[in-house]
C-alpha cells in the first residue's frame, strides 16, 4: 500500500515536467537555434576539366549579421587535407540560403571525393557538410 502513493507522486512529477516542456515549444526551438554556431552546406556540385574544377555551393546561414555570418567555405579531401578556400566578402542576410561559385580549383587527379565545409566569421568552420564524388576526369 505504501508504494501506491509514491507511484502516484512519481507520475505527477513526471507529468509536471512534460507539461513544462510542452508549454513553451518556442523556447525549446529558440534554444536549438541558439546552439547552432555554424552555417550548413546544403548542396555542392563540381564540374572538372582535368584537374581544374569549378564548384557551385549552396549555404544556409540563419544568423546573418554584420558581426556574424557565413564568410566562406573550404574544400577538403576525405582525410582532411585542405584543397582550397573560397572567401565571401559580405553577409547574405536577405538571401537565404544562397549559392555562389568557385572557379579554377586545382584538385589532384587521384582525389575522387571532396568534402565542402562552410565557415562562420565568428566561430570558424563547422556545421553540415556535403560530400561530393568528382566526375570522371
Amino acid at each position: 500500500m505504501t508504494l501506491r502513493p509514491l507511484a502516484v507522486l512519481a507520475v505527477a512529477v513526471l507529468a509536471g515536467c512534460q507539461a513544462t516542456d510542452s508549454d513553451d515549444p518556442a523556447g525549446a526551438t529558440s534554444a536549438a537555434v541558439d546552439e547552432q554556431r555554424f552555417p550548413d552546406v546544403l548542396e555542392a556540385t563540381v564540374g572538372c576539366e582535368g584537374t581544374t574544377c569549378d564548384l557551385e555551393v549552396t549555404i544556409s546561414s540563419p544568423y546573418d549579421t554584420p558581426a556574424r555570418y557565413a564568410d566562406g567555405w573550404r574544400v577538403l579531401t576525405t582525410d582532411g587535407t585542405e584543397l582550397g578556400v573560397h572567401a565571401l566578402a559580405h553577409d547574405h542576410a536577405g538571401e537565404q540560403p544562397f549559392t555562389r561559385t568557385q572557379s579554377d580549383l586545382e584538385i589532384p587527379s587521384d582525389v575522387e571525393v571532396v568534402v565542402v565545409e562552410a565557415r562562420d566569421l565568428e566561430y570558424g568552420y563547422g556545421g553540415g557538410t556535403v560530400t561530393v564524388t568528382l566526375p570522371d576526369r
